[in-house]
């Protein structure tokens, strides 16, 4: 499922107009983006936890040259499936 799909399910159920849900669905995605970029965390209950996590520096290797390189650190998004969610799934 893609945005726009997702946009068109929740404008079926919801009876609302398609570019209305796609004005929060947006707004929605932009509000966690913005969030995490901040370092908070996003939990919606029943649903799952977004967060950002930090990957510390490594070593690695090219796979052409298989020359030794220092891969920095970073931050990643991280997602954490609630109770809920995983129970849903698997229902």
């Amino acid at each position: 499922m893609n945005k726009t799909d997702l946009v068109n399910v929740v404008s079926a159920n919801t009876e609302l107009a398609k570019k209305d849900v796609d004005a929060v669905v947006s707004a929605t995605i932009s509000a966690i983006t913005a969030a995490l970029k901040e370092g908070d965390k996003v939990q919606l209950i029943g649903f799952g936890t977004f967060e950002v996590k930090s990957v510390g520096e490594r070593e690695g290797r090219n796979p052409r040259t298989g020359e030794t390189m220092t891969i920095a650190a970073s931050k990643k998004p991280s997602f954490s499936a609630s109770k809920a969610l995983k129970d849903e799934v698997n229902a």
